[in-house]
C-alpha cells in the first residue's frame, strides 16, 4: 500500500495557480498513491489567494477516478448568498472504505490569537493485509496552546479506537445505523501538524505512535516539508509534515520519502510505503 501525504494548500501552486486538477496528477507522478491524505481542502472561499470559490472535493473527486472521497471540515460559514464556505482534510482512497468518522477537535478561546477550527478525519480502510484506521489532520499554527489541546484530542481517538477494537459489539442489530462496524487499532495518523520534529507536542504523539520517517530513516534528519520553495512565512525550511504509524505498523513501513522539488503547493508531498 502506498499512502500520500500532503498540505495541497487549497489546490494553490508556488505559481499562484488554483488547480486541483494538477494535485491528481502530481499525485500519479508521485507513484500512484492507494490512499491520499490531503490538507487545505476548500469550497467557496474565493478569499483564498487565486480561488474562484470552486468546489475542490468534488473537483478532486472527479479528477482522482476509482478513488472514494471523503472530505471533513472545520469552518463552516455562511457565504452571505445563501451558500456555505467550508475549509478542511480529505481522504481519497482506491482501497474499500468502511466506517468514516470525523472529529472536532478542540478550539480554546485565546485574545488576540489568529485561529480556526480544526478537525481529523478517520476512515478504516482495507489495507492487503487487513483494517487499518487512516486519519489525517491540520493543528493550528498560531497557537502552541490550541495545538497541545488538539494533540491531547488526537490521543484520546487512539486509545477510544483500541477500547474498540478490544470491545465486543452487540449483535443485536444486523443492519441500520447501530450495526456493528469494525474499529481497528491498528492506525495511521498523517497531517500538517504545525510543529516540528523535536517538539515536546510531537513527543506525546510518540507515546501511543511510532514516526514512519524515523522508522525507515533512523539516522537521517527529517527532510524539510514546509518553507522550502518560498519564504512568504519568513521561516528556514522545516519539517511539519508527519506520518505516524501505530507500532503493530512500524515493521510493515517498506519507503518514505519526501519530494523536494515540487512545487505544486507551498508544502512537499510525503510517500510511504507499507509492506502487504
Amino acid at each position: 500500500m502506498k499512502l500520500l501525504q500532503w498540505n495541497i494548500q487549497w489546490c494553490r501552486g508556488m505559481d499562484g495557480r488554483v488547480d486541483p486538477a494538477r494535485i491528481a496528477r502530481v499525485a500519479g507522478e508521485l507513484g500512484d498513491p492507494d490512499v491520499c491524505c490531503f490538507q487545505e481542502v476548500a469550497v467557496n472561499f474565493p478569499a483564498l489567494e487565486g480561488s474562484t470559490g470552486e468546489d475542490q472535493p468534488a473537483l478532486l473527486a472527479r479528477a482522482f477516478r476509482g478513488y472514494s472521497a471523503h472530505f471533513a471540515w472545520g469552518v463552516d460559514v455562511p457565504d452571505g448568498a445563501g451558500g456555505r464556505r467550508r475549509f478542511g482534510n480529505m481522504i481519497l482512497s482506491r482501497l474499500p472504505v468502511h466506517r468514516v468518522l470525523r472529529h472536532s477537535l478542540p478550539w480554546p478561546a485565546e485574545d488576540g490569537v489568529p485561529s480556526m477550527p480544526r478537525v481529523a478525519i478517520e476512515a478504516v480502510i482495507e489495507a492487503p493485509w487487513g483494517l487499518v484506521r487512516v486519519a489525517t489532520t491540520h493543528l493550528e499554527y498560531y497557537s502552541e496552546t490550541m495545538r497541545a489541546a488538539q494533540v491531547e484530542r488526537l490521543r484520546q481517538i487512539h486509545a477510544e479506537a483500541c477500547a474498540h477494537a478490544r470491545s465486543r459489539p452487540s449483535d443485536r442489530y444486523g443492519s441500520g445505523p447501530f450495526a456493528p462496524c469494525p474499529r481497528p487499532a491498528s492506525s495511521i495518523l498523517t497531517g500538517d501538524f504545525n510543529m516540528r520534529p523535536d517538539d515536546r507536542l510531537v513527543s506525546a504523539l510518540l507515546q501511543d505512535y511510532k514516526d514512519a520517517w524515523r522508522v525507515a530513516h533512523p539516522d537521517e534528519p527529517h527532510p524539510p516539508t514546509f518553507c522550502l520553495h518560498g519564504k512568504e512565512h519568513g521561516s528556514a525550511p522545516y519539517c511539519c509534515d508527519f506520518v505516524f504509524v501505530s507500532e503493530d505498523l512500524a515493521p510493515r513501513v517498506a519507503a518514505v520519502r519526501v519530494d523536494l522539488d515540487c512545487q505544486a503547493s507551498d508544502h512537499q508531498p510525503v510517500v510511504v510505503e507499507f509492506k502487504p
